[in-house]
C-alpha cells in the first residue's frame, strides 16, 4: 500500500492533518477543514507560517490579532473564479468560524520571514493558461515566487479539463541545485468534477526507487517527496488540485525527464 496517497478522514471536521514529520520530510504540512456552517477551527502557527485557502464557502476570519471580516464567494470550486486567501505569519493565531459549508486548506511551512498577516485574495491573483491541446490546464498563482508575501510557502491551483494532463511533461524538484533546480516538497489535494470521478497521478524518479502510481478520488491527498509527479485526468471529469510547496529557498526550478523534454520544446 502506498504511503503517497492519503484519503480522507471521514467527511466532516478535520479530514486532513500531515505535518513535516509525518510526511517524513522537513518543510511542508497541509491541513484540511470540511465544516457546516457555525462550526469553527482555530491553530496556533507556534514557528510555521500559514496560508488559509478558501476552497469553497464562506467564513469569518481572524489572524494576528486582526479581524478580516466575512471571506470567501465561490460556493463551487468548480466555479473557477479565483479564491479568497489569508496569510498568516508564525507565532501567531487564526481562526475560522463558518458562515455556510466550507472547505478550508491549511498550507504551512517555516517561518523564516516576518510578513504581516494579510489577505492574498481574490485581488491579485490572476489565472494563467498554461499548455497547448490535450495539456492544457488553468493556473491561479496564489503565492509563487513573484509574489514577495511569504518566506518560505509556494502555493497555486490547477484547473485541468477533462481527458487532459497536467504537471506534465513530467518534471521534478528534488535538488537543491539553484539556479539550476531547486528542493522542493510538494502536496496535491485532489478534487474531481463530478465528485464520482477519478483521476492518476504518477510519481516516480529517474533511478527507479520510487515508482508509485496512484489513482486519486475527491478530496484525496498526494505527497510528492521527490521524482516527477504528472496527473491524467479521465475523459468526463475534470480535475482540481491544490499545490503546497517548500524547501530551502522559495523558488521554483524544475527539470523535465529527459525522455519527455521534447513535449515542452515542441510546445514551446
Amino acid at each position: 500500500m502506498t504511503t503517497l496517497l492519503r484519503k480522507p478522514k471521514g467527511t466532516t471536521g478535520k479530514v486532513h492533518e500531515v505535518s513535516a514529520k509525518d510526511a517524513g520530510w522537513n518543510y511542508v504540512g497541509f491541513s484540511l477543514y470540511r465544516l457546516a456552517p457555525d462550526e469553527a477551527a482555530a491553530e496556533a502557527t507556534g514557528d510555521r507560517e500559514v496560508i488559509l485557502v478558501l476552497v469553497e464557502g464562506k467564513a469569518r476570519l481572524t489572524a494576528g490579532g486582526q479581524d478580516f471580516g466575512l471571506m470567501g464567494d465561490r460556493m463551487d470550486v468548480f466555479e473557477k473564479s479565483t479564491p479568497h486567501c489569508l496569510y498568516v505569519p508564525g507565532s501567531s493565531h487564526w481562526t475560522a468560524v463558518a458562515e455556510t459549508t466550507l472547505t478550508l486548506a491549511v498550507c504551512t511551512a517555516p517561518a523564516k520571514a516576518s510578513f504581516p498577516a494579510q489577505k492574498l485574495g481574490p485581488d491579485g491573483i490572476g489565472q494563467v493558461t498554461r499548455g497547448k491541446g490535450a495539456n492544457t490546464r488553468y493556473i491561479h498563482p496564489i503565492a509563487m515566487e513573484d509574489r514577495d508575501v511569504a518566506g518560505s510557502l509556494l502555493v497555486t491551483e490547477v484547473f485541468t479539463p477533462a481527458g487532459n494532463w497536467s504537471s506534465y511533461p513530467p518534471h521534478r524538484h528534488d535538488v537543491d541545485d539553484f539556479p539550476n533546480m531547486t528542493y522542493l516538497e510538494e502536496t496535491y489535494y485532489h478534487r474531481l468534477n463530478p465528485s464520482q470521478g477519478y483521476g492518476h497521478q504518477r510519481v516516480w524518479t529517474e533511478d527507479g526507487t520510487l515508482d508509485e502510481t496512484m489513482s486519486v478520488s475527491n478530496h484525496d491527498l498526494v505527497l510528492v517527496p521527490k521524482g516527477h509527479h504528472p496527473c491524467a485526468a479521465p475523459y468526463g471529469y475534470e480535475m482540481y488540485y491544490l499545490n503546497v510547496m517548500a524547501g530551502p529557498l522559495r523558488k521554483w526550478r524544475f527539470r523535465n525527464h529527459p525522455d519527455h523534454d521534447w513535449i515542452a520544446n515542441r510546445d514551446a
